[in-house]
C-alpha cells in the first residue's frame, strides 16, 4: 500500500473534523438546533468543501482562492468551538479533541498557502 500524500492527508483530517463536529452538535440543545449547531456543522462543512474544490479546479490562483476560505472557515469553526465550550454545549475532552484537529488542519492549509 502506497504511503498517504499531503493531499490525503490533509483530506482526511478535514473529513475527521466534520465528521467529529457533527458528532459533538448532536449532543447541543435544540433551540440551538437552527443557531450555533447549524452554523458550526456549515463551518466544519466549508472547510473541506472549499479545499476540494480547490485541489480540483488545478489552477494555483483559484486553489489559492478556495484555499482561503477554506482557512477562514476554519477559523470560524474553532471560534464557534471556544463559544461552544464556554455556553457548556460541550466537554472539555470533545473540544480538546476537535481544536487539536483544527490546529493541525490550520498549520497543513497555512503551509500550501505559504508556498502558493
Amino acid at each position: 500500500m502506497e504511503p498517504e500524500t499531503y493531499h490525503e492527508k490533509l483530506k482526511t483530517k478535514m473529513d475527521e473534523h466534520a465528521h467529529l463536529i457533527y458528532k459533538i452538535t448532536r449532543n447541543f440543545p435544540k433551540e440551538e438546533m437552527y443557531g450555533i449547531v447549524s452554523q458550526l456543522r456549515r463551518a466544519a462543512l466549508s472547510v473541506v468543501l472549499n479545499y476540494i474544490e480547490g485541489h480540483a479546479r488545478g489552477k494555483d490562483k483559484v486553489y489559492k482562492n478556495f484555499l482561503e476560505i477554506s482557512y477562514g472557515s476554519l477559523k470560524e469553526s474553532k471560534y464557534l468551538l471556544d463559544f461552544s465550550l464556554k455556553e457548556g454545549y460541550l466537554t472539555k475532552k470533545d473540544y480538546e479533541k476537535a481544536m487539536k484537529l483544527a490546529e493541525d488542519i490550520g498549520a497543513m492549509l497555512w503551509g500550501i498557502l505559504r508556498k502558493l
